[in-house]
């Protein structure tokens, strides 16, 4: 069965990492908001022109051109055996509209990582991404000054700063908090302690997600 996830979690929790890690145990594509912007305003398409015209404008892109370039991106042959969505759906007017994109694929599991806010502050002071390639550095890789992957130096960015990042989890417990109880009641759903070592969060998701592909396809019981 296909595996479509989404990792769902404020930020810091590990939401991106964790998904790339699934996604390639899996041989199924991580798609990111930031990939799909990227993605369609370098191919020219219709909704990538729409885009970068809101993006060069410091406007952020709305729920239509959002929800249009997902369904663009999970059109594609690669997506055909599943995907991780990570940064998609912000809203549950989003959300909604993935649940149509999706209707007649395989079920959708959704695993939310749970991390206190106080270290989600820790991690995000200590957070470290590269000035060329945009990649986390490696927690366990200490002190380094380079990135691993490209060499790139490695920097703090701007909104990791502590009173930024404070600011970023209350708009997160406003507007995108409502997106648990939008999936909450799913058979599906599944909660992860993201407040562990990386390597044990990822075998937790591994198995959140074999457990709700499992209970999705459940027949639900009753008489004859």
């Amino acid at each position: 069965m296909a595996s479509n996830v989404i990792v769902l979690g404020p930020p810091g929790a590990g939401k991106g990492t964790q998904a790339r890690q699934f996604a390639d145990a899996h041989g199924i594509p991580k798609i990111s908001t930031g990939d799909m912007l990227r993605e369609a305003v370098e191919e020219g398409t219709e909704l990538g022109r729409q885009a970068r015209a809101t993006m060069e404008a410091g406007r952020l892109v709305s729920d239509e051109v959002m929800i249009g370039v997902v369904r663009e991106r999970l059109a594609r042959a690669d997506a055909a055996a599943g995907f991780v969505l990570d940064g998609f759906p912000r809203t549950v007017a989003q959300a909604r509209a993935l649940d149509r994109i999706l209707d007649n694929r395989a079920p959708l599991v959704v695993v939310n990582l749970e991390v206190p806010d106080e270290e989600l502050v820790r991690r995000l002071r200590q957070r470290r991404v590269c000035a060329g390639c945009g990649a986390n550095a490696d927690p366990s890789d200490g002190v380094r000054q380079t990135c691993a992957r490209c060499g790139g130096p490695l920097i703090q960015r701007a909104d990791d700063a502590e009173a930024v990042v404070r600011k970023r989890l209350r708009v997160y417990h406003r507007e995108t908090r409502p997106l648990v109880e939008y999936y909450r009641d799913r058979p599906a759903f599944r909660v992860v302690d993201g407040d562990r070592p990386w390597a044990d969060v990822a075998r937790a998701i591994e198995d959140a997600v074999d457990s709700a592909l499992l209970s999705a396809v459940q027949p639900s019981g009753g008489g004859e």
